[in-house]
């Protein structure tokens, strides 16, 4: 029967939860915590990077980023994501998901530490070479996406596959927490050792010569927990459905999975010829693929650019928002140090208070609820907070309520990640056949962070008081009008989350209908 599993695979669906399966989650959600840590560490030290470059003599408030300087600092990384999952979602497919998995963790802690050391005589000089730099960064980092992704769903068994791929994905909020941490502990030690006046008591003496390095310690601090893992990923041997399906080469994955699973698993050359005949090889632009996945690449990518442009735009610019609203000082009445540490320890707090909890939410219950239920609801709970907090704007910006505020806040990163965020990136690793998989979730994160570059570019200028906007920018909509946008948007990712199959407790081939002949494919139904 066309179609059949293969020994090796089928022993891959049915084995126990073991220690390679968590050595796995360590190994590929490292390259997710950096990932995590350079993507939003940048949103810590921005205002001080405006601080240092761009202060100007005489003036009554410190210096702030030119909006055409804020966006590429902000956005840069992004675009290089996007190249990064492209390129790297297509050579997973082409040259096998191992054999590049080390050569981007490899650029992202190389970019990482020149990001740091970024050099120059003007701000001009500095800014720019900073940019280059977290471009490649964001290079590397895009494909970490597809390829941890891919391998990771390829090793899971299928009864834990979403939580353990879902594990990976959590690995990012102890980035974005670890960032914060990072950031308070410099920022802290950096105003202990030296002390200084805040902007309105005296503007030059609150910039202390010191504060240039402090940016530079916290862009560099990630790379050190992802270079620890890279001997372990290059250990790590082929995913079984690559060195079978793809390679075929059915006597190296069950020698590869044998010495993985501690479990002798018989070679089947004859079966593996027959799926070979019996089985597919239309591509990505086949009408083939269109027919059988065409609806399901529309889901993964409409809903991952949806979800993007409302997470990114929140995560880059939360210390804008809590200005806004108050919980962060005014910037003049803090010195350049004192607001790095300000802006961190509020960003730790919606961390640890809902982005944390949320991923973890997803990891035990994604293969009890399902995939489909989870995303819908979050998109759900995103719509609702974020119309809770734009409809009495006003109420929230007074001093009283401002608690109230970051605890609506929060649980819409809460909801993010206990939604979405965490299922847009599982499911793409599921659905798709082997010889696809990595370069359509590449396709799939890479419509993610077009929705990312949407939200950090469309945010700085959205969220502009139409009547008061920040110093070089023009009137925009303003916070409560660009709530009620990203509500908008959260809606309409609620709406495309329609289309998304289910996968749970199901096999990989099962789910792509890997080959079985057009008249027999029927989309996984929702269990």
């Amino acid at each position: 029967m066309a179609g059949a599993q293969l020994k090796v695979l089928a022993t891959l669906d049915q084995a126990k939860t073991q220690w390679y399966h968590f050595m796995a989650i360590v190994i590929a959600g490292m390259g997710f915590f950096t990932d995590a840590y350079d993507l939003f560490c940048i949103s810590l030290v921005t205002k001080l990077l405006g601080r240092i470059y761009y202060t100007e003599p005489g003036s009554k408030d410190p210096g702030t980023l030119p909006p055409s300087v804020s966006a590429a600092v902000n956005g840069v990384a992004l675009c290089g994501t996007l190249a990064g999952q492209l390129f790297f979602g297509w050579l997973g497919d082409k040259l096998g998901r191992k054999s590049v998995y080390g050569f981007t963790l490899i650029l992202m802690v190389l970019c990482s530490v020149a990001s740091s050391l970024s050099f120059g005589y003007t701000a001009k000089g500095v800014i720019g070479t900073l940019c280059f730099f977290r471009f490649w960064l964001g290079f590397g980092i895009g494909g970490d996406y597809p390829l941890s992704a891919t391998i990771m769903s390829e090793y899971a068994n299928k009864k834990t596959r979403g939580a353990f791929i879902a594990a990976v994905f959590a690995m990012q909020g102890f980035g974005i927490l670890f960032g914060t941490i990072v950031a308070i502990v410099v920022s802290a030690a950096f105003r202990n050792a030296y002390p200084a006046p805040s902007y309105a008591e005296n503007a030059a003496a609150s910039l202390v010569p010191q504060a240039d390095y402090v940016w530079r310690v916290i862009l560099m601090f990630g790379t050190i927990p992802a270079a620890l893992t890279y001997y372990w990923r290059m250990k790590m041997p082929e995913t079984a459905r690559y060195t079978a399906l793809i390679a075929r080469n059915t006597k190296q994955a069950a020698a590869d999975m044998t010495k993985v699973l501690q479990k002798e698993i018989q070679d089947e050359d004859e079966e593996v010829q027959r799926q070979v005949v019996a089985g597919d090889n239309w591509g990505l632009f086949s009408s083939q693929f269109v027919r059988r996945h065409g609806l399901h690449l529309l889901a993964t990518t409409s809903t991952w650019f949806l979800l993007d442009i409302a997470f990114y735009s929140q995560n880059l610019f939360q210390k804008d928002i809590f200005s806004k609203v108050g919980w962060i000082p005014p910037a003049r009445t803090m010195n350049a140090i004192e607001e790095v540490f300000r802006i961190s320890r509020a960003q730790a707090l919606i961390a640890l208070c809902g982005t944390i909890p949320g991923y973890w939410f997803t990891v035990a219950l994604i293969d009890i609820m399902g995939r489909f239920w989870i995303q819908l609801m979050g998109f759900l709970m995103m719509t609702v907070f974020m119309i809770a907090l734009a409809v009495p704007y006003e109420h929230w910006t007074q001093p009283a309520h401002h608690t109230g505020f970051v605890v609506l806040y929060g649980l819409t990163f809460f909801f993010a990640n206990f939604g979405p965020n965490s299922t847009t990136f599982v499911v793409p690793a599921e659905i798709f056949p082997a010889r696809l998989r990595s370069t359509c979730h590449g396709i799939s994160a890479a419509a993610g962070k077009a929705g990312a570059i949407v939200g950090a570019f469309g945010f700085l200028y959205a969220a502009q008081d139409p009547k008061k906007p920040d110093h070089g920018y023009t009137p925009g909509i303003g916070i409560r009008n660009t709530l009620f946008l990203l509500a908008g948007t959260n809606f309409l990712g609620m709406i495309m989350s329609l289309l998304v199959p289910e996968s749970k407790g199901m096999s990989l081939e099962e789910i792509a209908k890997e080959n079985i002949s057009d008249d027999a494919t029927e989309a996984p139904a929702r269990v």
